[in-house]
């Protein structure tokens, strides 16, 4: 393939620069080298390097051909300035087989970045229990339970689960409870949260270091929470504002929490408290979760996320 000499470069300097290309780029050789070689000063050396590049000679393509799509990642960790955001690359919207995917990278993630000093907090979310399947090791960390359980009939396992394999896992102690997410009431809410197993663990919450959670969207089969609740709550939490379930914390489109009655009555983590965590990593999957994870991401209770093309480009179209 030739090559445009739209600014009239002389054949000769066209094999002497791409030599000198060559040999910086794929040898991997020093300016200084590459001069001495040639003949030439090393400021030459740049001119033709930066030459290369401006005339299309060098095409530098920064790739990766496994399944993170690096590029759109690195997009999104910087237009939204979080700590991690990995995007698996796969036009596959099916929701079991994206939790799967996510799952995979979310664990890869939290094996790389969970050291014996942390103390990892579990929300429970479908995407986090994909996640929990696919970890292999972690060190000797403790698992704290920030959510309770959601008892649902496609619902195969629960926060306690998730906690306990987790430790066993790890090795490290499991702070878990036995409690629903939702209950009747708030008096029931209340007397709950002071049962001693449900204290002892909440009183974990001011430890936990890394923590991972869903995002979900208020709206039917976008939301486990909403598709738990009846529908008169449903309707009336979605004139409060709720757009998003950040693991039973519901967020506006802003990304601020939404104090509601429904609130009164979950078990788990609450807002402040979640916000006290240095690293929250939330696993978000369909495109249509948009808004929704954009509001999580306003919040400023999570620093990082994995998820998946088609959702992170619509991030960066509507962000």
């Amino acid at each position: 393939m030739g090559v445009d000499l739209r600014r009239a470069i002389g054949p000769a300097e066209l094999v002497l620069m791409s030599s000198v290309a060559r040999r910086y780029y794929v040898d991997g050789r020093a300016k200084t080298e590459v001069a001495d070689e040639f003949g030439i000063s090393r400021f030459k050396v740049a001119r033709l390097l930066e030459t290369a590049r401006s005339e299309g000679l060098v095409r530098i393509e920064i790739g990766w051909p496994g399944m993170i799509e690096v590029g759109l990642s690195d997009r999104l960790q910087e237009r939204f300035g979080l700590t991690h955001a990995i995007v698996v690359d796969t036009t596959d919207e099916h929701a079991a087989s994206l939790r799967a995917k996510l799952g995979q990278a979310a664990a890869d993630l939290l094996e790389e970045i969970l050291t014996s000093t942390d103390v990892l907090g579990l929300a429970w979310a479908r995407s986090v229990s994909a996640m929990t399947g696919s970890l292999t090791r972690l060190p000797a960390t403790p698992v704290v339970q920030l959510t309770g359980a959601l008892s649902r009939p496609d619902i195969e396992d629960s926060s306690i689960e998730l906690v306990r394999g987790v430790a066993q896992l790890s090795g490290g102690p499991a702070y878990l409870f036995y409690a629903p997410l939702v209950v009747p009431d708030a008096a029931t809410a209340n007397a709950l949260r002071r049962q001693p197993e449900v204290a002892r663990a909440f009183a974990q919450f001011g430890r936990v270091t890394k923590a991972m959670a869903g995002i979900g969207q208020w709206a039917p089969g976008q939301s486990t929470m909403f598709d738990a609740t009846e529908d008169r709550e449903r309707r009336k939490v979605g004139r409060q504002g709720v757009l998003a379930d950040l693991s039973g914390i519901l967020l506006d489109a802003r990304g601020r929490p939404v104090e509601t009655p429904l609130s009164d009555r979950t078990i788990g983590i609450s807002a402040a408290q979640m916000g006290a965590i240095p690293e929250v990593i939330a696993i978000a999957y369909d495109a249509v979760k948009a808004p929704a994870v954009l509001a999580g991401i306003r919040s400023g209770l999570i620093e990082g996320l994995v998820t998946h093309t088609s959702l992170a480009q619509a991030l960066l179209e509507a962000g």
